[in-house]
């Protein structure tokens, strides 16, 4: 399943692009938390963001690499099927990774409020108001069915920001062309030892920790 942008109503995708050269290349790493695992509390837990980073995070890494290994014996053969095969590991994996390297980011225990400056004259010029599309976001949030994330990103061909929902992990760029600024995961084990299956409740807890200097600093770089 490919991401679904809110603002257009209809799906839209590109084929992942080719993979660059996996001869040379370093193994993926996990990048490290720049705050401590009990920093977001209360509104997430310590339990919850150790899970997150050092098992689902790892997780997505090391399978990552081992795919990417498999993908290169596969271009070395040019065994074009197994290069098929693998593109949905690669996907998933890749993806995971992607995401929750910018997830992190667009976290903070200093963070919640509002945007400043040209992010938040971007978001009324887009949306309205700060309101609406807080509001906006999070129904798209609340409405992914199954796992999935919710996105903020820049449609730099049209200069505008537009809010998608993205599937499992596809990851936003990749499958919408938009450039992500923010990004709120809605798969269960990203809240569910706390919140339980009341997914609203998560999404309403998560705007204290948005880290808006991240999200802005995002922004005013993809507009070069």
């Amino acid at each position: 399943m490919l991401c679904r942008l809110a603002s257009a109503g209809r799906s839209s995708a590109k084929l992942i692009a080719p993979l660059g050269c996996l001869v040379s290349r370093q193994k993926h790493t996990l990048p490290d938390l720049p705050y401590d695992y009990g920093a977001l509390e209360p509104h997430i837990n310590a339990e919850i963001m150790q899970l997150h980073h050092s098992k689902h995070h790892a997780t997505y890494v090391n399978n990552l690499n081992v795919t990417e290994e498999k993908y290169k014996e596969a271009l070395a053969k040019g065994d074009v099927t197994a290069q098929v095969s693998l593109q949905p590991a690669l996907k998933f994996n890749g993806g995971g990774h992607i995401n929750h390297t910018i997830f992190w980011t667009n976290l903070s225990p200093n963070g919640g409020g509002e945007p400043k400056g040209e992010l938040m004259e971007a978001i009324k010029r887009d949306f309205g108001s700060f309101a609406n599309f807080k509001e906006k976001l999070t129904a798209v949030s609340v409405g992914v069915q199954g796992s999935g994330w919710g996105w903020l990103g820049y449609n730099k061909e049209q200069g505008r920001l537009q809010i998608a929902a993205c599937a499992n992990q596809d990851p936003l760029q990749g499958t919408t062309g938009l450039i992500p600024l923010l990004g709120i995961d809605v798969w269960e084990h990203a809240y569910y030892l706390q919140y339980k299956n009341v997914r609203p409740d998560y999404l309403k807890a998560i705007w204290n920790v948005i880290n808006w200097e991240n999200v802005s600093s995002r922004y005013a770089t993809c507009k070069k």
